[in-house]
C-alpha cells in the first residue's frame, strides 16, 4: 500500500470513527489510528495499518506518522453527552478539540510531505441558538459556549490551508445510531409509553443517520472540490416535536409527555440548552457537490435503525 492511500484518523473508536474506518479499509486505504489508548484501539478496530499513541497537545512527535499520508480525518473530542458541563469539563471539551486540532496542524507543518486533505470535526452548534432561520454553511456563528468552541475548533483546522492542504470542517448534527448516542436515550421513554418532545418543541432538531454521516465524510475525502464548512445534517430538518412524533409513530407509541427544560438542566447542566434550542441547518455544500442522502427523512432513518 503506497503512502498515497494512507489515511490518519483520530477519534477512530467513537460512534462515527468505527464505521468510517471500516469503510476506508473496504475502499483500500491503509488506516493509521491516532489514539490515547493504542491497546483499546487495537481491540476495537483490529487489522488497521498502524496505531499511534496520541494526545490532544499543541506539539508531539506525530509528523512522521502524518508525513506522506493522503488525508487526516480528525474526529477526536471529549463527549458532549457524558458529563455535566462544569467549568472544568468545558476546559476538557475545549482542549480535546481546539488544542488537539492545533497539534495536528503543527504536525502537518513539520512534515516533509503534507496531506492532500484535512477533514476536521465541528458541529451545527456553530450557529448557536436560532429560531426559524434557515442556516446554510455561510450563516454567521452564534455566541454561546458551544458556538464559540466550534468557531475556535474550525479556526485551528483552517490554518492548514496556509500549508497547501484542502480543508473541510464537518458540522455534524445529532447522529442517529441504533445502539449508541442520542437515539437509545430518546427512545427509552417511548418504550414505557412515556415519550414526548422537549419543550418548547418548536426548536429545530438537526439530525443525521450514521450512514449519511459516514457517507458525507467519504464524499469529502473523494471529491477535491469539497472544501470549507460542510453541514452534516439531513436535508429535511424538523422541529423537536415533529421528530419525536415520528419516533413515536415508528415505535407504535404515543408522544404525549413533554420534557421541561428545567428537568434537563438538573440532569445535564449547560448542555441542556443545546436540546431546548436548535438549528435549522441545511446541507447546502455537500448536496451542491452531488451527494445524495440515503435517509433524507426521519421516518426512513428511524425505520431503518429501529427495524
Amino acid at each position: 500500500m503506497s503512502d498515497q492511500k494512507r489515511v490518519v484518523v483520530t477519534g477512530a473508536t467513537g460512534l462515527i470513527g468505527r464505521p468510517l474506518c471500516a469503510h476506508l479499509c473496504e475502499r483500500g486505504y491503509a488506516v493509521t489510528i491516532f489514539s490515547r489508548s493504542t491497546d483499546k484501539a487495537r481491540q476495537t478496530l483490529p487489522g488497521m495499518a498502524d496505531y499511534v499513541a496520541w494526545q490532544a497537545e499543541e506539539h508531539g512527535a506525530w509528523e512522521r506518522a502524518i508525513d506522506g499520508a493522503h488525508a487526516v480525518i480528525n474526529l477526536a473530542g471529549a463527549s458532549l453527552f457524558s458529563k455535566r458541563w462544569t467549568e472544568k469539563y468545558k476546559r476538557v471539551l475545549w482542549d480535546s478539540r481546539v488544542v488537539g486540532t492545533r497539534g495536528l496542524v503543527n504536525a502537518m507543518r513539520a512534515a516533509s510531505a503534507r496531506p492532500a486533505v484535512f477533514i476536521s470535526g465541528s458541529a451545527v452548534g456553530y450557529y448557536g441558538a436560532r429560531d426559524d432561520t434557515v442556516l446554510p454553511e455561510e450563516a454567521a456563528p452564534g455566541n454561546d459556549f458551544l458556538a464559540k468552541l466550534c468557531v475556535a475548533w474550525e479556526q485551528e483546522a483552517f490554518k492548514a490551508k496556509q500549508l497547501g492542504v484542502r480543508v473541510a470542517t464537518i458540522r455534524t448534527g445529532i447522529v442517529l445510531d441504533a445502539n449508541e448516542g442520542a437515539l437509545p436515550l430518546m427512545k427509552l421513554p417511548f418504550t414505557f409509553f412515556a415519550g414526548g418532545y422537549i419543550l418548547p418543541g418548536t426548536q429545530w432538531f438537526p439530525w443525521i443517520h450514521i450512514a449519511d454521516e459516514v457517507g458525507i465524510i467519504l464524499k469529502t475525502l473523494d471529491d477535491a472540490d469539497v472544501r470549507g464548512p460542510v453541514n452534516a445534517s439531513a436535508p429535511h430538518p424538523q422541529t423537536n416535536a415533529d421528530f419525536m412524533r415520528t419516533l413515536g409513530r415508528v415505535m407504535g407509541r404515543p408522544a404525549w409527555v413533554p420534557v421541561p427544560g428545567f428537568a434537563l438542566r438538573l440532569a445535564l447542566g449547560a448542555f441542556a440548552d443545546s436540546l431546548t434550542t436548535g438549528q435549522r441547518a441545511i446541507p447546502e455544500n455537500i448536496t451542491e457537490h452531488g451527494y445524495t442522502f440515503k435517509y433524507p427523512t426521519s421516518e426512513a432513518a428511524l425505520r431503518d435503525l429501529l427495524g
